[in-house]
């Protein structure tokens, strides 16, 4: 992500998005009369609609808090007075959201993309157990014939 770590695990970033015929292709939630999070009037991305501008262009995600539209900051308004903003907004939008950055577990440099390299555990403990189980079952049988 092309943005600044801001303090507590944070990280804003500046997206430009065009605009669609059929808008911007998301929905938002949050504001001072329908707070998403208990005590936060903040604005927050609900759902990036498939093959719409947000989805196209791939940086918006689903839970990013946008605190700002075209330098038009959002903090503490109506939900209805923040949509009106972003139907406003015109052709080109800019939008700086701010996203919780996901704690990175494994080894320095892994990219966090989901493709460790790594076999999963079950897939060498199954056939595992399924050896194992086998062996005993063919001891028992053995010592039963003698």
């Amino acid at each position: 992500m092309n943005g600044s770590v801001a303090g507590g695990g944070y990280a804003e970033e500046i997206i430009s998005l065009t605009r669609r015929p059929s808008g911007l292709g998301f929905n938002i939630v949050g504001g001072t009369d329908q707070q998403y999070i208990a005590n936060d009037n903040s604005i927050y991305v609900s759902w990036i609609k498939k093959d719409g501008a947000a989805y196209l262009d791939g940086r918006l995600q689903e839970g990013d808090k946008i605190l700002a539209i075209n330098g038009k900051d959002l903090k503490d308004l109506r939900h209805k007075d923040a949509v009106e903003l972003f139907r406003n907004a015109g052709y080109y939008v800019s939008l700086k959201i701010q996203r919780r950055l996901q704690p990175q577990n494994g080894p320095v440099g892994h990219g966090g993309d989901g493709e460790s390299g790594a076999l999963p555990l079950a897939a060498i403990l199954v056939p595992g157990l399924a050896l194992a189980a086998t062996a005993v079952w063919i001891l028992l049988r053995y010592r039963q014939r003698m």
